[in-house]
C-alpha cells in the first residue's frame, strides 16, 4: 500500500503545476456542487411573488441528508419525467406544505396542516381580475411594474393576474386602473386534479384532507384509495401492481397493505392559482430532493438587473 501511494505521489508531482491546480479546483468544485451548494435559475412564475423568473438561487445541498422542514422552499427533480434518468430530469422549485405524516387540506384556498391553519407565505399570490382604462395596454402596465403577464384575457382591458394583497392595493391607486378584484375560489371537481378519481372530488382550492406518506408507514390498500398510491408503489418504489382473481396484487402476491419505503412531501407553489404542484401530480419522493433554496443571489428581469433582489434571503 505504501508503494502504491508513493507511485501516486510521484506521478502527481510530475504533472505541470498549472494542471495540478486545475485538477484541485475541479475536485473542489465538484465537492461543493455535490454536497454543499449549487446555483439554480428560476424560469417559471409558479412561486411568484416569492420568486420571480430570472432569480438566481443559491441552493443548500446538505438538507437532503439532514432533513427539510415545513415551509422550506425546495428544489427537486421533476417527478413526472419517467422517460429520463433521475439526474437528467428538469429542476422544479416549490414550497413544502406537508411533511411525512402531515394531514394537509385546502379549504377555499386556505391551507390547513394537521387541522391547524398554516401561516401564509409573505409572497403568496391570488388571482385577481384587473381592469384598465381603454387607452391602456394591460400587458405593458404589468411589465412596467415587473408583475407577471396576464394569464388569461376576457377582453383587451380585462385580464387575470396573480397578485399579493399589497400589489393589488398598489394597482388600485394607479390612474390607469379601473378596478382590481380578487377572484373567487375554484368550484367543481375537475378530472386533472390528483389522484384523478371520482372517489376524491377535490379541486385546486378545496383539496384533501390528504395524509403525506412517510418511510415505514403501513398503508391499507383498497380499490378506492389505490389511485393515491399507484404511482408511489410502481414508479417511485419499483413494484408491480396487478389484479388477479378479483384481488389486487403486488409483485404477484395478494395486496392488502403496503409498507412505504421512503419519505414523501406535498408541495405547493406560492402562486396558488398558477402552479403545477402536488395538487396536480402527487407526492415528491425524498430521493428527488436536490436541496433547499436559501438566497436569491441576484435577479435579472426583461429590462436588466432588478434592484432590491441581491442576496435576498428566503
Amino acid at each position: 500500500m505504501r508503494r502504491f501511494w508513493s507511485l501516486v505521489h510521484e506521478r502527481w508531482m510530475a504533472l505541470n503545476e498549472w494542471l495540478r491546480a486545475f485538477v484541485v479546483a475541479a475536485v473542489l468544485l465538484a465537492l461543493v456542487h455535490g454536497f454543499l451548494f449549487r446555483v439554480v435559475n428560476v424560469q417559471s412564475t409558479s412561486m411568484f411573488a416569492t420568486l420571480m423568473p430570472g432569480d438566481l438561487l443559491l441552493v443548500q445541498r446538505w438538507p437532503v441528508a439532514t432533513g427539510v422542514e415545513r415551509n422550506d422552499v425546495v428544489v427537486f427533480r421533476d417527478p413526472l419525467k419517467d422517460d429520463r434518468a433521475l439526474s437528467r430530469r428538469p429542476l422544479l422549485v416549490k414550497r413544502i406544505a406537508g411533511l411525512p405524516g402531515d394531514a394537509v387540506e385546502l379549504r377555499k384556498g386556505v391551507l390547513y396542516v394537521n387541522g391547524q391553519r398554516a401561516d401564509d407565505p409573505p409572497g403568496l399570490t391570488w388571482s385577481h381580475l384587473l381592469r384598465v382604462r381603454s387607452s391602456v395596454d394591460a400587458d405593458s402596465l404589468l411589465r412596467a411594474l415587473d408583475l407577471p403577464p396576464a394569464y388569461a384575457g376576457r377582453q383587451r382591458r380585462t385580464v387575470e393576474v396573480a397578485l399579493t394583497d399589497a400589489q393589488a392595493d398598489q394597482l388600485r391607486e394607479l390612474p390607469q386602473v379601473v378596478s382590481v378584484e380578487r377572484m373567487g375560489t375554484a368550484t367543481g371537481t375537475p378530472r386533472h386534479i390528483f389522484p384523478f378519481s371520482p372517489f376524491f372530488p377535490w379541486n385546486g382550492d378545496n383539496y384533501g384532507p390528504l395524509t403525506v406518506p412517510g418511510k415505514g408507514d403501513t398503508l391499507t390498500i383498497t380499490a378506492s384509495n389505490l389511485p393515491l398510491y399507484d404511482r408511489l408503489i410502481t414508479q417511485y418504489e419499483g413494484h408491480r401492481l396487478g389484479v388477479g382473481g378479483g384481488e389486487l396484487t403486488l409483485d404477484d402476491k395478494p395486496l392488502t397493505t403496503y409498507v412505504v419505503e421512503q419519505d414523501y412531501y406535498l408541495v405547493l407553489g406560492d402562486s396558488r392559482h398558477h402552479s403545477s404542484d402536488s395538487r396536480y401530480w402527487g407526492f415528491v419522493p425524498d430521493d428527488h430532493l436536490v436541496g433547499r433554496a436559501s438566497v436569491v443571489l441576484l435577479s435579472k428581469g426583461p429590462s436588466g438587473l432588478r434592484n432590491g433582489r441581491w442576496w435576498r434571503g428566503l
